[in-house]
């Protein structure tokens, strides 16, 4: 009997043997490898538990003198399962999570950038009221320009008059006095 379950025991060595070495190339594989390697597993997993159900059956049918040593094997073995159960779910979620991570990480990329595209949009209408303000700031220098051109033009045909006129009083003055010396002159003599 203790054959039947050296048998099982090889053949549970062996195929946890194999979904160690599966579980362990899962996170490196690619999605199409990755769904058919975990359906795999899956299944060997449930053959190891089959397998663990047999070795089970065969202590049960050892006398109760020898069962001690088959017993703590068991234990070993059913311990070993569970090991390899938890390592599988550990890495499934190791994928989960990173593309949980993944996910996020996009996510925030294009928040990112839908919040670089919005401060853009609000920079391009600022700089589109900057440039009116410009443009109409420029319109009020050409009036002011062309309003001081005039001015300097009026102020420049006041500054001829002005000296014109101060030409004409000086020149009625000179003849005046001139009029005036003359005429006292005239008198002066008649007298």
């Amino acid at each position: 009997m203790s054959s039947d379950f050296e048998g099982y025991e090889q053949d549970f060595a062996v195929l946890t043997a194999e979904i160690t070495n599966k579980i362990a190339r899962v996170p490196r594989l690619p999605p199409d490898e990755k769904k058919q390697m975990v359906a795999n597993v899956e299944k060997q997993l449930e053959e190891a538990k089959e397998l663990l159900e047999q070795m089970d059956l065969e202590v049960r049918e050892i006398p109760p003198q020898s069962r001690g040593m088959y017993s703590n094997r068991m234990r070993s073995y059913k311990q070993e399962m569970g090991k390899l159960e938890t390592d599988f779910r550990a890495h499934l979620l190791d994928n989960t999570e990173r593309l949980e991570r993944s996910s996020r990480r996009l996510e925030a990329g294009y928040q990112i950038a839908v919040e670089t595209e919005q401060i853009g949009q609000e920079m391009l209408e600022n700089l589109s009221h900057d440039r009116e303000k410009i443009q109409r700031a420029r319109e009020r220098l050409r009036e002011t320009d062309a309003n001081l051109g005039k001015s300097s033009r009026v102020l420049t045909g006041m500054l001829r008059r002005i000296i014109q006129n101060r030409i004409l009083i000086v020149i009625l003055g000179i003849v005046l006095v001139i009029t005036i010396l003359t005429a006292i002159t005239f008198s002066v003599r008649g007298h």
